[in-house]
């Protein structure tokens, strides 16, 4: 069949499973899993649906296409790489190379469905502008921590709740709700503002996006009524116009002189359409099941709080309209019921809207920059820097007897740089190797191309070494070179830190960027491993839902958030500054 690619890795996909409702699949994780395969039409993983607690007797409804193969399996059945992350994960054979994480596996769903059929090439616009939804780290992206974990999870709470009491409305719903409410940030952002200040202009007054339905000439047949092109909003325009089939424009005119030279400051803001702004992404996919779920427990128990949701509710029913989606949710067990007519609400946030999660946000004005300032405090609390000798100058690596594809010239860098990377591998490889006893496990955590961890799984040959890196291409360069060199005592999992549970002896982190190397440390001391850890780029760290800063005791007492932010910026940057200035810190 043209546009199919027949040779395809055999893939495994691994789901929880808890029990279901009405034919919908919980946890939400799953459920929304399983609306994307539908929502692709993906019928190339091995679906297997992994019980969270033992149970003899399972029933199964339906939920995919009779297609796709369905197994249900007890934990103790999963590959042994798979047992060390928490679900979704999906494992390629020979079983060494393993995604785990709802946004890897929800991105990687979407990528293999193009590649087995590409005619499906539309399907990556779910990626948004770039590819980069929901790429970020859960641990430093406040907006997907909020969509991968915190809101699927507040949405099994609330449904637990539901059940015997009335339920709390969970702030991240009401985050939500406030992020809807944002002007919304495109690319070609002034260009679609000057467009709807003309449009304003011509109309004066037109449907607000919390009362409009998506209303188009959808592949040939009419969705619904439609609405005047005079008086249909310009986001919603804008986003159909990668959702129909439309005839083609015909070629703009100049715009007016009032239109080009309007400032951007009295520029109209470009509403919500979508989760993520003007058009349909991963993110829609991951939240509709959870918003389905909540409106539904809000109609039924706590109708009179319908009416703190218009633009959910108007998201809700505009995503049925788009193309594909009623047929994925219905054979889901997702099944859309008609939300009652809302009054018009004013624009006032609602009352708990600042009870949601997030960072917070440091305001320091008795701060004076400068480095001296910063040390001088410090100095003065007796915290000084101590350097310590090497504990072998003298040893090194013979990197002209290693196979090449050990050595990190392998890994697409410059001579100089490789050079360098070189000596920091000595440095590292020394440390663990003086540690590390045979059947230990290493991890190697935010690997990259695996320069780290593929030098200790040739040198250590005894020991198991697993890769943990979030980004796919520097782990799949590091699989190639892994099997250049036949090494059998090593993992590959693509992942954020999060979801990793597998207990290991020793854990290695070289220039793990921000606040990744406190993560690493965390976690070793959490399972009780040794660590060998160099860190990078701390200018870049920040309070984040899982740290602030500063950390120790001694440092909180003595310097404020950016003050310690700084000193880490100048010590990174400036590294001089510190043999120039005594002795700093400790």
């Amino acid at each position: 069949m043209k546009g199919i690619k027949k040779s395809l890795t055999e893939e495994y996909l691994y789901l929880d499973f808890s029990h279901q409702v009405e034919g919908c699949v919980f946890p939400l994780h799953t459920s929304v899993t399983l609306f994307l395969l539908s929502y692709c039409d993906c019928k190339i993983f091995k679906v297997c649906l992994v019980l969270t607690r033992e149970s003899t007797d399972v029933k199964l409804l339906s939920v995919l296409s009779q297609d796709v193969e369905i197994r249900i399996i007890s934990r103790r059945e999963l590959p042994p790489i798979v047992q060390n992350c928490r679900l979704p994960a999906v494992v390629e054979t020979p079983d060494n190379f393993c995604r785990a994480g709802l946004a890897v596996v929800l991105r990687h769903i979407i990528q293999k469905s193009c590649e087995a059929d590409l005619s499906k090439k539309e399907i990556l616009e779910l990626l948004g502008f770039k590819k980069t939804c929901l790429k970020a780290c859960a641990e430093v992206s406040q907006w997907t921590r909020l969509c991968e974990i915190t809101i699927p999870l507040a949405i099994e709470n609330f449904l637990k709740e539901s059940f015997d009491q009335q339920p709390t409305i969970p702030a991240e719903i009401l985050q939500l709700e406030k992020k809807l409410s944002e002007p919304v940030r495109v690319h070609n952002d002034d260009k679609l503002r000057r467009q709807k200040l003309k449009q304003q202009k011509a109309t004066r007054v037109g449907p607000s996006l919390a009362q409009e339905k998506i209303k188009s000439r959808v592949h040939g047949q009419e969705t619904s009524e439609d609405l005047d092109s005079s008086s249909r909003s310009l986001e919603l325009h804008v986003a159909l116009s990668k959702l129909t089939v439309q005839e083609e424009p015909a070629a703009p005119s100049r715009e007016p002189s009032y239109i080009r030279k309007a400032k951007a400051s009295d520029l109209p803001p470009l509403e919500h359409v979508f989760a993520e702004g003007l058009y349909f992404t991963l993110t829609d996919i991951v939240l509709l099941p959870c918003i389905h779920h909540f409106l539904l427990i809000i109609c039924k128990k706590l109708s009179e709080k319908l009416v703190e949701f218009p633009l959910l509710a108007a998201w809700y029913q505009r995503i049925q309209e788009v193309p594909g989606v009623k047929t994925a949710a219905s054979q889901c067990g997702i099944h859309f019921f008609q939300l009652p007519e809302l009054p018009s609400t004013s624009d006032e946030p609602h009352p708990n809207v600042n009870e949601a999660p997030g960072v917070e946000e440091q305001n320091e004005p008795s701060f004076i920059g400068g480095p001296r300032p910063t040390m001088t405090k410090l100095m003065e609390k007796g915290i000084e820097a101590v350097f310590s000798p090497h504990p072998c100058p003298a040893w090194t690596l013979d990197w002209d007897c290693l196979p090449a594809a050990v050595s990190p010239k392998e890994g697409k860098m410059s001579s100089d740089r490789a050079l360098r990377k070189q000596q920091q591998l000595n440095n590292l490889v020394y440390m663990v190797a003086n540690q590390a006893k045979p059947g230990d496990r290493i991890v190697d955590f935010c690997s990259g191309g695996g320069h780290v961890g593929i030098v200790l799984a040739h040198t250590l040959p005894l020991c198991q070494v697993t890769l943990i890196e979030n980004k796919e291409l520097s782990l799949i360069r590091a699989k190639r070179r892994s099997d250049e060199l036949g090494l059998s005592n090593i993992w590959f999992i693509q992942a954020n830190m999060e979801y990793f549970i597998g207990m290991f002896n020793i854990g290695v982190a070289l220039h793990a960027c921000g606040v990744a190397t406190d993560m690493v440390i965390e976690l070793c001391i959490k399972t009780r491993a040794s660590f060998v850890t160099c860190p990078c780029c701390y200018g870049f760290i920040q309070n984040t839902s899982k740290f602030n800063f500063p950390k120790s005791e001694q440092f909180k007492k003595t310097l404020s958030y950016k003050e310690n932010s700084a000193c880490a910026w100048w010590t990174w940057t400036e590294p001089e500054l510190l043999k120039n200035m005594a002795t700093p810190f400790k």
